[in-house]
């Protein structure tokens, strides 16, 4: 029998995570409170990869881990497979979620959305709810680079939101 964590939990965890390193601890430092947010994902992720592959094989290359990580990984995390995996066969590999389960009930601060602001205004505004999205973005990165770890993969992982909730994870396998 498979222990499970309540989904609000996992999101209770992750915001609270997220707004003690942003306004707490590293106020000033945004750089390095998404260091640390993805530091603590690197080693959930490294812990999870170990436990879901304990009684299989090494996999004999890249796109074998990646393709783990996208059908069999996602699927124990998030409750559901990679929607897209691209690859430009040379070490980079793009991950589509279309519905990114942590980021499907955020929303903007609505002090913001409902002030009626000029246009400079909204688009910092905007900007600056794209900064707290990014943050939340680090955690899974983290997961995704500590999964990769522990199967020997060293690489680095970025996120991109151009289309909530739809998030992509670009993988660059290091060399």
């Amino acid at each position: 029998m498979a222990r499970e964590v309540s989904e609000s939990c996992i999101d209770s965890l992750l915001t609270e995570m997220v707004s003690s390193y942003c306004n707490r601890f590293d106020a000033n430092k945004p750089e390095l409170a998404g260091r640390r947010i993805e530091a603590i994902g690197y080693q959930v992720g490294h812990q999870l990869a170990e436990r879901y592959t304990m009684e299989r094989p090494r996999f004999s290359d890249h796109l074998e881990a990646i393709k783990f990580i996208c059908k069999d990984f996602w699927s124990e995390v998030f409750k559901k497979q990679i929607d897209n995996l691209k690859t430009n066969h040379r070490g980079t590999f793009v991950l589509q979620d279309n519905k990114f389960r942590w980021l499907a009930r955020m929303s903007v601060d609505p002090s913001i959305e409902n002030v009626d602001l000029s246009q400079d205004t909204s688009a910092l505004a905007e900007n600056k709810a794209t900064q707290a999205m990014g943050m939340h973005l680090y955690f899974p990165c983290g997961i995704i680079r500590g999964a990769l770890s522990n199967l020997g993969i060293p690489c680095a992982v970025s996120a991109d939101i151009s289309n909530l909730p739809a998030c992509s994870f670009v993988v660059r396998i290091k060399a």
